[in-house]
Formats: C-alpha cells, structure tokens, sequence
C-alpha cells in the first residue's frame, strides 16, 4: 500500500534529523550556488555600468536600497513561511503545511504589490531624499521605473522558493534563479551596449530575467505539480492562526530587511556629503561585500528550515548542534574571504572601473568591513536560528541596534557633524556588527534554554 502524505512527511523529516549535518549542507550549498551566481550578476552588472561612466555607477548605487526594500519585504515574509511550513511538516501536519503555504503566497502578493506600487509613485521624492541631484537622479528614476514594475515576478519567486525551503527543497528553486541570473549576464552586455540602451539595459535585463524565473516555477508548481506540498487553491482554507503564524515571523523579518535598506538608503545620503564618486566606491564596495555575504546567507538560511523541523520534532538538541556546527564552518568562510579582500582589496575594485578616486572609496571600505566579517556571521546565524523557532522579534531588535541606535547615527555623527572621514563611517559599520552579534548570540542561547523547558514540561510524567 502507497505511503500516505502523513507518512511521507515523517519520513522526510527523519532523514534529516538521521543526518543534520549533512542536511545543514544539502539544504545550504544550492543555495550557496545560486546566490554566487547572483553575485556573480551583481559584481558583472557593475562591471557592465561602471564602463557607462561614474554618475551611472552612482544612480545604480542610489537604486539598490531601494530595490533590497522592496523584495526585502517579500522575502521576509517568506521567512515566516519556511519557518511555519518546517515547522509543521516536523510535527506531522501535511495538511497544514498545504494551507500555510497558500497562506504565504497571498500575503507576499498583497504586501509586495502595495510596496510596488508605493514605490513607482513616489519615486522621484524618494530619490531626491536620499541624496540624489541633477543627471545622477535623472539615471536612478530611468533605472528604478523599469525595475520596479518587474518586482512583482521577482516578489512571487522568493513566495515559491521559501515555501519550498520549508519542505527541505532548495535544489529546484535555485536552479530556476540560476537559469535567470545566467539570462540576466546574458542580456546585460546586448541591452547596455549593443541596443544602446545605457542605464536602463541594465534594468530591462533584470526584468525579462525575472519573468523567465517566474515562467519556471509556474509551470513547476502549478502544471507539473513537482511540489511536495500542494499548492492549489481549490483546497484552500482561510485561517486566522496560520496567517498570524506566518506575520509572528514574517513581519519582524520584513521590518528587518526595510531597516537595513532604509540603513543603507541613509548611509548613500550620509556618504554624499563627499560627492558621488563617495557613494560609487560605497556601491563597489557593497558588491565585493556581498561576495562573503551571500554565500554566508545561504549557510544561516539552512538554520530556519532545520530548526523548525527538530522543533516541531521536539529535538532541541539537535538545534544546537547543527548552530554550532554551522556557526563553526561559518567562521571559516568569514575569515577566509576576510583575509582576500583584506589584502587583494586594490585589485579587485579596480575590476569595476578605472576612476582612482572610485577605487580608494571602495578599497577603504572593504578592508574595514572585512575585519566585521566573523562578528556579522555570528549574528546571521543566530538570527535564523531564532526564526526557525518561530521567534521573528529577537532578528528585528538586534538588526535596529546594529542600524538605527549604532551605525548610522554614529556615521551621521562623525561626517556631518564632527567633519571626520569616511573611514569612520565604515568604522561605525564594522562596531555595530560586533555588537549585534553578541547579543544575538547570547540571546538564541537563552531562548533554546527557554523552549526546552517548555517541551519537557508538556511532555507526560513517566
């Protein structure tokens, strides 16, 4: 007789808790791979702008928060719905995890929308607050207005690659990002160059790139039905409690990646007070960064699925051990990429483009950063560990401390108010992190320490 869906989901998550590490790295390295390949599309995008001249290199700077505060809404969101869906699939609720994830891609549709639309009305205003004037706004508006229409593929393909997550599925998802981003590499070179189009080549490639992401889950999910979970509305079910579950991570991870960008959106203002050529080398800077960060992401994203699932299986033990592994074989990547970019800093900005000034901007950064890197790696994992666990506040509370009461004030402080240089605004930068981190970090443990004694006091007296 044929497993029933109750069976094969126990069984799915006793694979991974026979082998958590080697889960931590099965559900990490795909993604890893897609998200080298996405940085491998930032580093070539910059390349591609940086060869248009130094005020486009500053509008596509200018564009960039903006652009992680749409999606950083969605993918939030679907934080919360990994979490939840790991969670219940864990504890053996097939059915619910069916439910919570047509749940999640209705409330990423909805809030995303509402971002998207928000941000193609006030687009200008908002450019103009953050520091942009004269032909660099009139490049950033012509960038971001193509861009910001296309968000609505890129907001469902986060919805469909965390509810997949949430049933221990990264391989497919990030194969479908990998086949956009390589379309995006593509593309740029014909669209900015070859059609003539400039700045807005650049945008009209992420865009067409999206939309191919968007046309492969689809057929997927929907035609193929290659999903374990079912994703068809015609079973759906209206819940208030699966909603909440979902918004109790989902909101406070938003509210997170809204701080960082609207962290970021106010460093480009601060940095402005040096001229473009301050906030370029900050963007140059930024894509080397997200060369340790992405793949340091993905390995920290590892920890929601999984913490949800030992959760749901009552196995805290597990989740400490696969942390401290993972935190582990984090710091090993931290300072490996640290010591490169520390001193291979000059060479690799000057990758992306030839103005001297543009390059020690970025360099300065860089070498300053690096130096964070352990620190920040800590707290990535900590904090995922804690949305796992179906706590989303603790990620909302230290990333404010580390942006809203640490580094910018600190780096308004000392540019616009003490007259110092950029280098301690990157200094800020960099005592945030440590800072952050260790709380994170001593908080999670406190918290693991708190939900074991809530599973041992369910559990019947023998």
């Amino acid at each position: 007789m044929a497993p029933t869906q109750k069976e094969k989901a126990a069984s799915r998550v006793e694979g991974i808790i026979a082998n958590p590490r080697r889960a931590v790295w099965k559900l990490a390295v795909p993604v890893m791979l897609g998200m080298g390949l996405h940085t491998l599309y930032n580093v070539t995008d910059m390349i591609f702008v940086g060869r248009l001249g130094g005020d486009e290199v500053a509008a596509l700077s200018f564009s960039m928060p903006l652009v992680f505060f749409t999606i950083g809404i969605t993918f939030g969101l679907g934080t919360g719905a990994t979490s939840v869906i790991a969670r219940l699939l864990g504890a053996g609720r097939k059915e619910a995890a069916d439910n919570a994830a047509r749940h999640a891609l209705l409330i990423g549709f909805g809030i995303g929308g509402v971002f998207v639309v928000a941000a193609l009305l006030w687009k200008r205003e908002i450019m103009g607050l953050l520091g942009t004037s004269g032909e660099v706004m009139d490049l950033a508006v012509q960038y971001f207005e193509i861009v910001a229409p296309g968000f609505i593929f890129t907001i469902l393909n986060t919805s469909f690659r965390s509810i997949m997550a949430g049933e221990g599925n990264t391989i497919t998802p990030i194969a479908f990002q990998a086949s956009g981003t390589v379309l995006n590499i593509i593309l740029d070179p014909v669209f900015i160059f070859w059609a003539g189009m400039g700045i807005s080549g650049a945008a009209w490639a992420t865009v067409v790139s999206q939309f191919l992401v968007f046309a492969l889950f689809a057929v997927h999910i929907f035609v193929r039905r290659g999903t374990f979970l079912d994703l068809s509305f015609s079973d759906f079910t209206p819940s208030a409690r699966i909603a909440k579950d979902v918004l109790r991570v989902g909101l406070p991870a938003s509210g997170s990646m809204v701080i960082m960008s609207v962290g970021g959106m106010c460093t480009n203002w601060i940095v402005s007070i040096s001229g473009s050529a301050a906030v370029a080398g900050l963007g140059i800077g930024g894509r080397l960064e997200s060369i340790y960060f992405m793949p340091t992401f993905a390995l920290a994203l590892s920890q929601v699925t999984l913490a949800g699932m030992f959760l749901g299986a009552g196995r805290i033990d597990l989740i400490r051990k696969t942390m401290v592994y993972t935190m582990l074989w984090g710091q090993v990547m931290a300072v490996s990429f640290g010591v490169v970019f520390y001193f291979f800093a000059e060479p690799l900005c000057a990758i992306f483009t030839s103005d001297e000034q543009i390059i020690a901007v970025a360099v300065s950064y860089i070498r300053v950063i690096a130096l964070a890197f352990p620190f920040v790696t800590v707290g990535l994992i900590s904090g995922r560990v804690f949305q796992g666990l179906g706590s989303g506040l603790p990620g909302l509370v230290t990333t404010s401390l580390r942006v809203v009461v640490i580094s910018v004030p600190l780096a308004y402080l000392f540019t616009r108010v003490l007259g110092l240089g950029l280098t301690w605004v990157w200094g800020a930068f960099a005592v945030a992190g440590l800072i952050s981190s260790v709380v994170a970090v001593v908080w999670v443990q406190r918290r693991l320490r708190q939900v074991e004694g809530e599973l041992a006091a369910e559990r019947p007296a023998v």
